[in-house]
């Protein structure tokens, strides 16, 4: 059986916010039966893509769905600690690494048709790990049991980490928040289709939000450049 963790989804009670979810699950839905497997990604941080990606899984639940959500951002994920009640959990990398087992790293959230896998600790290597053979058997599995995996993935026009996680999707769903100009937007999306995976579109956001709103207290990543340049020599 799963582990149970809380998860904690602002704009619940948002009326047009959950209906701009619901455009966003039906227009996935009519992308074709094929599209199962989906990675969200931005060009930087801040942009809400973790945020969308568990909304879009509730979503998706509603209808009936099993939904897998996996966050693969392995370098400074706020996933856990910000919107859970678990602290420090074991996730992908230390299932990829060997360390354990799929059942030790699957949690079930309140909506029971809903599973979360958690990044787990940083590792040294999170593109290698990404790249290897397990994490394939991983979304092989993935597919038999679940109707949508959602991929939630580190900013693109950070780090490579998310053009490795899209070759290996069905679709991706690229989020551009306020303040990103076009030439960024336009570099990720080039990386994403050079990747080989098909885009499915793209979801603005923050569009109008206020500098004190809650779209401008997201996790800071900081050093995330400097991390995978560490990573990479």
């Amino acid at each position: 059986m799963a582990n149970e963790v809380m998860l904690r989804l602002p704009g619940m009670e948002e009326y047009f916010t959950q209906e701009a979810y619901k455009f966003l699950r039906t227009n996935i839905q009519f992308c074709g039966a094929d599209i199962k497997t989906i990675a969200i990604t931005s060009s930087g941080t801040n942009e809400g893509k973790t945020t969308i990606s568990m909304h879009l899984a509730a979503s998706l639940a509603e209808l009936g769905k099993r939904v897998l959500l996996v966050d693969t951002d392995m370098r400074k994920s706020v996933m856990a600690g910000r919107y859970s009640n678990v602290k420090h959990p074991r996730g992908l990398s230390e299932l990829l690494s060997g360390q354990c087992r799929v059942v030790d790293v699957l949690y079930r959230v309140q909506e029971p048709r809903i599973n979360i896998v958690f990044s787990g600790q940083y590792p040294p290597n999170p593109a290698e790990l990404l790249s290897s053979n397990y994490f394939d058997q991983f979304l092989t599995s993935a597919k038999e049991n679940y109707d949508y995996i959602l991929l939630d993935t580190a900013p693109l026009g950070m780090v490579v980490d998310a053009a490795v996680v899209a070759s290996k999707c069905d679709g991706a769903i690229f989020v551009i928040g306020e303040g990103v100009h076009a030439p960024q937007a336009q570099e990720v999306l080039d990386m994403l289709q050079k990747s080989g995976c098909k885009v499915l579109g793209a979801v603005m956001n923050q569009v109008g939000s206020r500098k004190n709103g809650y779209y401008q207290r997201y996790g800071k990543y900081g050093k995330y450049g400097k991390r995978y340049q560490a990573a990479e020599k």
